[in-house]
């Protein structure tokens, strides 16, 4: 037999491989589907790719590249028989063949056991060899399947604050014991026992001393107070208080010197008189001046609960559009985003629509490829076979013990975004962490990457994208200039002000100092309740511009800005501005309640354009000002130009460099955070990105710049490319955006104007600015795609109208609420999000894996709202 099977792999040892460092081995997900080991049809992953591929798929891989041997793992998972002591255990020949593969589904270890199963296949007959065979497989394919069978999983990455990183339960979780000392935790108020530390604070769960860290990932400050308590006591775990949530405990075990997970964390927490479903939060700000109780403690408590309708018995769904998103560790930003998406009809047809194109035409390495990608979510999420409801069996047996869950062990409860996640987060230093982000950062972060993949392609973005109508008005000449910039999320603030219980705030504020300053427990903290009509008036009210340049005046003066909608898109994403910066630059969530409409019409914020009387501010383009020093020689010419620092600072604290940061604010020409964010994304894997800024070299002023009174301009005028890279990761073509940049004198802002009043000219010779400025006196305006008559008209552009820029889909501006996204915390950087999604005319709510009818749904405490375009009739 042993030589049977080695002259019967002959044929196909050139393409058995032996995995080596830096080599991923897929056997936990099919690269096309959420198809596992515990799937019904297992695994096959390619003894040559060390791809993973579900049975539905494994063929298609086989018929593009021609690798026949695979190697088939298959996990049983299994009841143990009571009173069983090792029930599976003795059936499991080959216990080390899944070592180090992510199990799929939650399960107690007690009550279930795994039996593993693994073989080579030789396609296309099929052929089966089981593992192991050491005696009779060839000396390279025995190493090659051990290799595989013992490789660390695709995701599991070196560096220690990976998203990925597998967190193991402590040795210490089930046998701690901990000290009947009669110690309470209070909800708020902690500080360490042994400094006046108030954050970055530690339970220990032995004896209940509150003690001040200094190692944890996080960068929190402390005395390292809690390390010295463990060394005093040896009391292993220790939980952090300033991140506590019913779902999220960050645990450190100081014997294992690791976070590690405790099952039994709320009986440990409860042993010191802290409920975890009622716990008081304090956020990030207990630790600074003790006064965030207004927003961060009991109003937390209410939020969670009746943002996941905790205490209500609320019904499972399955099928299709009712698949839920597994918890990854933090990453339910991103579930409630997808989940959101794919409810939407544009979104289902350009990647499920197209699966199979998508999949004919993957790469060899489906796993890095955007749209291959999007279109396995898509599916997973819309094809319900990852959501099926429990057997009649199961379910009086759920009945009869009160569970109303799925019982894990035998059906899916939801899909794994493993490698979703690391494709679309791979290089960015938020999203790749382990950490909690802003589900609107993310939202941005994907229209952006949506943008990119989109070439030749079906582009759903064309769903969000709008025009913002920009006026801008000089306060001394009163002259106006309009622009038209691109937008995707419209932001509406929450004039705390405008609050219709403005006194019971006030009254309550006073309360709350005079207990601080008594040291007395706060008062019942209370809720601002704003009027949406509020957030509306302040988003028209003008906005000041104290550092305006007026064209007019050639110098700078005080301005105005106003915003209005040049378009209205098919879906309109509204964010409620809930989120502020406190003194450490860390997001700080106001805590407030608005009565969000159902319908909402937008039709009076529609844009006018230059109306009769007013008068425009010439086209000039501001002077490029050099520092002084540098047109005196004093200084060289790498030295820092003016930078918006506060911007730069506040990039730098979602965790990008400094320098990069600093980078971003100048390309984009100090236009605010948000246009950097974008040159970040586009230059990240740059080499020299974070290198400090140095200034290109200018020459001495000519004859003919020193007669139009002008600083020196570079050589050559050709466009930066961190500027080219901004315009036309918004859609528009290069050549067209080089041309515009030309013609404005390389200003981002006035490039953006530029291209929406401009076709662009076929004459590639066409590249003086002399040239430019022709072009833009003589272009039709007819020949623009958005021109006013597109742009206020209730006609739809189509996706393939021949246009210079990305796609807008003008319509009125009536509007019904179908999805919200809710945040729970105190900041961004911390919390849980769940989101409800209204589906054939039921209120559903997705809290990562759980899909529920809802019962209450809580629009009032949203975050993100998403409105379709109700129709014309």
């Amino acid at each position: 037999m042993a030589a049977d099977l080695g002259e019967l792999l002959v044929p196909y040892m050139p393409t058995i491989r032996v995995p080596r460092t830096g080599d991923r081995v897929f056997k936990s997900e099919c690269a096309f589907s959420y198809d596992s080991p515990e799937s019904e049809g297992g695994l096959y992953v390619c003894m040559n790719t060390f791809l993973g591929f579900g049975r539905e798929h494994v063929e298609r891989h086989y018929r593009k590249t021609g690798q026949s041997v695979y190697m088939h793992l298959k996990r049983h998972v299994k009841e143990k028989a009571t009173g069983a002591a090792g029930g599976a255990i003795s059936r499991r020949r080959n216990g080390k063949v899944f070592l180090d593969l992510e199990l799929n589904r939650d399960f107690n270890g007690d009550e279930y056991d795994c039996e593993d199963e693994a073989k080579l296949v030789i396609f296309p007959d099929h052929f089966e060899i089981p593992l192991p065979n050491i005696e009779e497989l060839p000396a390279l394919v025995t190493i090659a399947c051990d290799a595989v069978l013992n490789a660390a999983s695709a995701y599991k990455k070196q560096e220690p604050d990976s998203w990925d990183k597998e967190i193991q339960v402590s040795k210490h979780a089930r046998s701690l014991r901990q000290q009947d000392n009669g110690v309470r935790i209070p909800p708020s108020g902690w500080k360490c026992q042994k400094c006046e530390m108030k954050e970055n604070l530690w339970l220990n769960l032995s004896d209940g001393a509150v003690l001040c860290g200094k190692w944890f990932f996080d960068g929190s400050g402390g005395n390292g107070h809690a390390l010295d308590h463990f060394k005093d006591t040896n009391f292993p775990l220790a939980v952090k208080l300033d991140n506590l949530t019913p779902d999220i405990a960050d645990i450190y075990s100081f014997d294992e010197e690791e976070a590690v997970l405790d099952p039994q964390i709320s009986e440990h927490l409860q042993h010191f008189g802290i409920d975890i479903i009622a716990i008081q939060r304090n956020g990030t700000d207990n630790g600074h001046h003790n006064t965030d109780n207004t927003n961060g403690v009991r109003p937390r408590v209410s939020e969670w609960e009746v943002i996941q309708e905790s205490g209500m018995k609320l019904k499972a769904v399955y099928g299709s559009g009712f698949t839920g998103i597994k918890n990854l560790g933090n990453s339910c930003y991103l579930g409630t985003i997808m989940q959101v998406l794919f409810s939407i009809p544009e979104f289902q047809r350009a990647y499920v629509g197209n699966l199979q194109r998508i999949y004919d035409y993957s790469p060899l390495d489906p796993s890095t490829d955007f749209s291959t990608q999007m279109a396995k979510l898509g599916h997973g999420l819309l094809s319900g076979l990852y959501s099926k409801p429990p057997m009649k069996s199961e379910l009086i047996e759920q009945v009869m013990k009160e569970e109303y869950k799925v019982l894990d062990w035998h059906q899916p409860k939801g899909i794994s975004l493993k490698m979703f996640k690391a494709l679309v987060s791979n290089g960015h230093p938020e999203f790749s962490s382990n950490r909690q982000q802003d589900a609107q950062k993310f939202f941005l972060h994907l229209i952006n990457l949506v943008e990119r993949n989109s070439v030749g392609l079906e582009n759903p973005n064309n769903a969000f994208r709008y025009l913002v109508e920009e006026r801008v008005q000089c306060c001394q000449t009163q002259k106006v200039r309009y622009t038209q910039k691109v937008d995707y999320l419209m932001q509406l603030p929450a004039p705390i002000e405008a609050a219709s219980n403005r006194e019971e705030l006030i009254a309550y504020e006073a309360k709350r100092n005079e207990a601080e300053e008594n040291m007395r427990a706060p008062p019942e903290p209370v809720r601002a309740r704003i009027p949406f009509t509020a957030c509306l008036q302040a988003f028209t009210e003008p906005e000041n511009i104290p550092d305006f340049w007026s064209s007019e005046l050639q110098a700078k003066s005080a301005g105005v800005k106003t915003s209005r909608f040049a378009s209205f898109p098919e879906y309109l994403v509204v964010q409620i501005k809930k989120f502020t910066f406190v003194v450490d630059w860390v997001p700080k969530k106001v805590d407030l309640s608005i009565d969000i409409p159902d319908f909402l019409d937008l039709s009076r914020l529609r844009g006018t354009g230059l109306q009769a009387g007013e008068q425009e501010l010439p086209d000039l383009t501001p002077p490029i000002v050099l520092p002084e020093d540098t047109r005196d020689n004093s200084m060289n010419s790498s030295d820092s130009p003016e930078i918006d620092e506060s911007a730069a600072m506040q990039l730098a604290e979602m965790g990008f460099p400094l320098e990069a940061c600093r980078k971003a604010i100048y390309y984009t020409g100090n236009m605010g955070p948000e246009m950097a964010f974008n040159w970040i994304i586009a230059h990240m894997e740059e080499p020299d990105f974070s290198e400090p800024l140095a200034l290109p070299t200018f020459m001495e002023p000519g004859p003919s710049v020193a007669g139009s009174g002008l600083a020196a301009t570079p050589l050559d005028n050709h466009p930066p490319e961190e500027s080219i890279a901004i315009l036309t990761s918004m859609g528009f073509p290069r050549r067209h955006t080089v041309q515009a940049l030309k013609a404005t004198n390389n200003n981002l802002e006035r490039a953006l104007d530029w291209i929406f009043t401009h076709t662009e000219r076929e004459e590639e010779e066409e590249e003086t600015s002399n040239a430019l400025s022709d072009m833009a006196d003589t272009t039709e305006p007819n020949d623009s795609a958005f021109s006013n008559a597109n742009m206020h008209s209730d006609s739809t552009l189509s996706p393939d109208q021949d246009a210079s820029g990305p796609q807008i889909k003008d319509g009125p501006g009536r509007y019904e609420l179908f999805a919200f996204i809710s945040h729970i915390g105190a900041s961004t950087m911390s919390g849980h999000y769940v989101c409800h999604i209204k589906k054939e005319g039921r209120w559903v709510i997705f809290n990562d894996h759980k899909v529920c009818l809802s019962e209450r749904p809580p629009k009032d405490l949203g975050y993100i709202y998403f409105y379709r375009r109700l129709s014309s009739s």
